[in-house]
This record gives C-alpha cells, sequence and structure tokens, in this order.
C-alpha cells in the first residue's frame, strides 16, 4: 500500500501561483509515475501533469507553459508548481502514483480556488 498526503492548495487571486506538495510513504518500491490530477463540478478527473521516476514529463494541454511537475525520490515527494492561475483551474487537486504492477494510488484530494 502506498500513502499519500497532499498540501499547498488554497484561495488564490487570477494570475497568482501556488506550489502543491504530495509526500508518499509506505511500500515504494516499483514506483514510477507520479502525477496530479483534478477534478471539477460536472467534469470527469482529469489529468493535469505527470512525471516519471526517469523524470519525463507530460502536461494537459490547458496548463502547458503555466505548471511545472517536480519530483523528489530521496523524499518520495512530487510537486506541482502553478503559475498565471485562472478561475477554470479551479478544482479539486489530487495526487497519483502509479506502480510497475499498474496499482494505482490517490491522496485525499486538496482544493485549489482562484478568484477573478
Amino acid at each position: 500500500q502506498v500513502q499519500l498526503v497532499e498540501s499547498g492548495g488554497g484561495l488564490v487571486q487570477a494570475g497568482g501561483s501556488l506550489r502543491l506538495a504530495c509526500a508518499a510513504s509506505g511500500s515504494m518500491f516499483g514506483i514510477n509515475v507520479m502525477g496530479w490530477y483534478r477534478q471539477t463540478p460536472g467534469k470527469e478527473r482529469e489529468l493535469v501533469a505527470s512525471i516519471t521516476s526517469g523524470g519525463t514529463t507530460a502536461y494537459g494541454d490547458s496548463v502547458k507553459g503555466r505548471f511545472t511537475i517536480s519530483r523528489d525520490n530521496a523524499k518520495n515527494t512530487v510537486y506541482l508548481q502553478m503559475n498565471s492561475l485562472k478561475p477554470e483551474d479551479t478544482g479539486v487537486y489530487y495526487c497519483s502514483v502509479l506502480n510497475s504492477l499498474l496499482s494505482r494510488y490517490w491522496g485525499q484530494g486538496t482544493q485549489v480556488t482562484v478568484s477573478s
């Protein structure tokens, strides 16, 4: 089992920045991909950004150029730096990890609210 604890959400004005962090613990063997997803009312959960153990990143189209994902393998922590935030970035952000057995784990989610 893997436990994920997110932090860093909150309320920010449009144009502002937030940094999310997700600390993973437990059975970390074989953890390959760490990432962030978000969910807004009426929409399906969508990929925001992901990063492999080798550092390869991927971003959702709506956040490219504004968000940056990074990972500290020594601390089993993944970060999401969010700049130039827009009201449409509002949602619950979930940390997720995928291991080599293709088992996925989710954090409890952290609310991000961007006011206009």
